[in-house]
């Protein structure tokens, strides 16, 4: 038959190590009365006798001796465990799980092979997806989340990178077009705009409010979309210092404005917070960060 209360094995465990109701009651810090219940409801879903009851005690039977010996690994196993948890400190080992928006991933994938180089024994598990991950129900350690500041409930959130903004156009498109003498007159130039009604993003709904909708000729529904677009010269578009900076077919056409920017920021739930792996990875990634292009606005 089969059982899942690991209290009346450990209950019978206790009886078979010290063999006495009396001992095992004290070892566990209940009535003697608990034991003697726990035991007979044992050995009644088992369906057999786990030991032989004596003056002097109880003798484990057989069966009673198997459970023993798989209750006693069983116990040095956990005990082994707590001693690991007791003593691995500062270690950061096991799987780390972060979630960001998949744009990031260019931006992020150097700073975490550093993290990674320093500590060998970590598996890195990088999750990419529009969608939110739930911080709450353990689907990650650590979010790199972009725009207005994140309020879910039990979430610690701090200020990572400030995300700046340009226009750039490829060098063709320039050669072709040439630049526009500024953004209150842009003339027949074509911009990369978003394909959404109401965009999320910052710098595409300033293009929208901004810029007439004449000049708006290739439109995208991600920003991932719109990177390539520009390179391949359908038009202006916006892309972060960071992915532009020392590329030579790229030019910025207009420096990063803050009304563009695309704040980004660290997330962890208050309960994963303050463990080792989090704490160093929320503390190597905004160290390495400095070393970002400032957006100078």
């Amino acid at each position: 038959m089969a059982f899942n209360d690991w209290d009346e094995v450990r209950t019978a465990f206790q009886v078979a190590r010290l063999g006495t109701v009396s001992g095992a009651a004290q070892a566990l810090g209940v009535h003697h009365a608990t034991v003697i219940r726990h035991i007979d409801s044992l050995e009644g879903k088992l369906g057999t006798k786990l030991f032989q009851r004596h003056a002097r005690g109880y003798t484990p039977t057989e069966a009673g001796q198997d459970l023993l010996n798989v209750a006693q690994r069983t116990d040095d196993q956990l005990a082994q465990l707590a001693n690991r948890i007791r003593g691995r400190g500062d270690e950061v080992t096991g799987e780390l799980i972060i979630t960001s928006l998949a744009v990031l991933a260019p931006l992020l994938a150097p700073a975490l092979s550093a993290f990674q180089e320093e500590h060998p024994d970590l598996t890195i598990k990088f999750l990419t997806d529009e969608r939110v991950f739930r911080l709450e129900y353990g689907e990650a350690h650590l979010a790199v989340r972009a725009g207005t500041q994140p309020d879910q409930p039990d979430n610690v959130v701090r200020k990572f990178y400030d995300q700046g903004f340009g226009l750039y156009a490829s060098r063709d498109y320039i050669r072709r077009h040439g630049v526009p003498d500024s953004l209150e007159d842009v003339g027949d130039h074509r911009f990369i705009g978003s394909a959404d009604e109401t965009p999320r993003a910052p710098f595409f709904a300033w293009l929208q409010q901004n810029i007439p909708a004449r000049n708006i000729t290739f439109k995208v529904n991600q920003i991932t979309a719109a990177w390539p677009a520009m390179r391949a010269g359908l038009g202006i578009g916006f892309s972060p210092t960071w992915a532009e900076d020392g590329r030579e077919d790229i030019q910025q056409v207009f420096a990063p404005r803050p009304e563009w920017s695309s704040m980004l920021w660290l997330v962890t739930h208050v309960d994963l917070h303050r463990t080792a792996k989090v704490q160093k990875i929320s503390a190597f990634l905004r160290e390495w960060a400095q070393q970002w292009p400032d957006p100078e606005y």
